[in-house]
């Protein structure tokens, strides 16, 4: 599957991590390329799984207001799939990664105020199967290349 992927690939999915609503013709233009040929491209990245989708990137507006933190959790063994179904479950949680280290998971989570980071926290520590978490709020971000 990578074997296809080459370095205008790799350009072309940094124009559309900037702008995933960039038209095909303004790609083609900017990768020099003719717009069939970027809808070919498109299509072949979208069909392989390398591209599984286009999202919404949230401004500084959005982002200023928010409280936003990354929440470490080592669960009991055997209760992973419980536990990783009622994150699921819980709309500020954003995402769930599997770490190595000391913790099982690392979840970005995000919340409208300290009160509601604060219950979000409690409902995480206290699900069925979390041994322990660990919490650290995001108070800048100083590198976002998403």
């Amino acid at each position: 599957m990578l074997a296809k992927f080459d370095q205008t690939d790799g350009q072309l999915i940094h124009l559309l991590q900037q702008n995933a609503r960039e038209s095909t013709a303004t790609l083609a233009r900017k990768l020099g390329l003719a717009r069939t040929t970027v809808v070919a491209r498109l299509g072949r990245l979208e069909r392989t799984g390398i591209i599984l989708g286009y999202g919404v990137r949230l401004g500084s507006q959005f982002e200023e207001g928010a409280v936003r933190a990354y929440c470490t959790i080592c669960v009991f063994p055997h209760s992973t799939t419980g536990v990783i179904r009622a994150l699921e479950r819980m709309v500020e949680v954003e995402e769930v990664s599997s770490v190595s280290g000391q913790f099982d998971y690392l979840a970005f989570l995000r919340c409208t105020t300290h009160e509601r980071l604060d219950d979000l926290l409690d409902r995480i520590g206290n699900l069925e199967g979390v041994k322990q978490t660990q919490t650290s709020i995001i108070l800048a971000r100083k590198i976002d290349r998403r």
